[in-house]
C-alpha cells in the first residue's frame, strides 16, 4: 500500500500527463488529494487518460504545446480558471529523438528535441513561477534522466537536453531558495513506456544492461518520489537531484 502524501487543497500541473510516467504521477497526486491539470499536446490520448483519472479527483484537461511559450501561458490561464492558483508543477513531458551517432544526427531533430525537452520546462517554469513567488509557496519537480548525468551514446540531443534540465533545476532552486518554493529534479533510468517506440531495440538493450537492478523503472516508483517532492513536507531540500537509476548513477 502506498504511503499517504498530504496534498489536500493543492493545485498541480503535470505535463505529458496522458501516458507513461506523467499519467502515473497525475494518478498519485490525485490519490493524495491534489486537483490536477493534465497538460499534453496529444488531444486524443489526453481525453482517454482523463476518462480514467477523473474518478480519482478533480482534473482539468489542457491541450497545449510546451515548446510554444504562448501556448504555455494560455494553459496557465485555463488551469487557474478551472482549478485555482498553481502550487505544484511537474515538468515531465519529453521526447527521445533518434538514436544515431552525432555525425548523422539530423539538425531539425536536434532542434526539435531541445525545444521540447529543455525549452519546454523553461517555458513552463517561466509561466508558473511568478504566481508561486506572489503566494510565497510552490513545488517544482523536473523529470530529467540518468542520460543527463552520464550521456547515452547515440542520443546526443536527449542527453544534452536532460543535462540542461538538471542545471536549470539547480539554478532556479538557488534563485528561489529564500522563499517557500522548492525546485528539484529526478533522474530516472528508463521505464517501459511508449517512449520505447521512438528508440531502437539495440538502445533499449544498452540501457537495461547498465542498470544494476537488472530491470527497468516502474512508473509507480517515479510517481512515489515525485509525490513527496511535491509535498509541503519537502520544506528544506531544493536544487537537488534524486536518482531513480536502479544503482546506475555514480554521483
Amino acid at each position: 500500500m502506498a504511503n499517504k502524501i498530504d496534498l489536500d487543497g493543492r493545485i498541480a500541473v503535470v505535463t505529458g500527463a496522458a501516458q507513461g510516467i506523467g499519467y502515473a504521477i497525475a494518478e498519485r497526486l490525485l490519490a493524495s488529494g491534489a486537483a490536477v491539470a493534465l497538460w499534453d499536446r496529444d488531444a486524443k490520448t489526453l481525453q482517454d487518460a482523463a476518462g480514467t483519472l477523473d474518478r480519482l479527483g478533480k482534473i482539468a484537461e489542457v491541450v497545449m504545446d510546451q515548446g510554444d511559450f504562448a501556448s504555455v501561458t494560455e494553459a496557465v490561464k485555463t488551469t487557474e480558471s478551472a482549478l485555482g492558483p498553481i502550487s505544484i508543477l511537474v515538468n515531465n513531458a519529453g521526447i527521445a529523438g533518434p538514436t544515431v551517432p552525432l555525425v548523422d544526427y539530423p539538425l531539425e531533430e536536434w532542434h526539435r528535441v531541445i525545444d521540447v525537452d529543455l525549452n519546454g520546462p523553461f517555458h513552463c517554469c517561466k509561466a508558473v513561477v511568478p504566481g508561486m513567488i506572489a503566494r510565497n509557496y510552490g513545488r517544482i519537480v523536473n523529470v530529467a534522466s540518468i542520460a543527463g548525468k552520464e550521456g547515452n551514446p547515440n542520443a546526443a540531443a536527449y542527453s544534452a537536453a536532460k543535462a540542461g534540465v538538471i542545471a536549470l533545476t539547480k539554478s532556479l532552486g538557488k534563485e528561489l531558495a529564500s522563499r517557500d518554493i522548492a525546485v528539484n529534479c529526478i533522474t530516472p533510468a528508463a521505464a517501459k513506456t511508449r517512449i520505447f517506440d521512438q528508440i531502437t531495440q539495440q538502445h533499449i538493450d544498452y540501457m537495461l544492461a547498465r542498470i544494476p537492478r537488472g530491470r527497468f523503472l516502474k512508473v509507480e516508483e517515479a510517481a512515489a518520489m515525485v509525490a513527496w517532492l511535491a509535498s509541503q513536507e519537502n520544506s528544506f531540500t531544493t536544487g537537488a537531484v534524486f536518482d531513480l537509476s536502479g544503482g546506475r548513477a555514480t554521483y
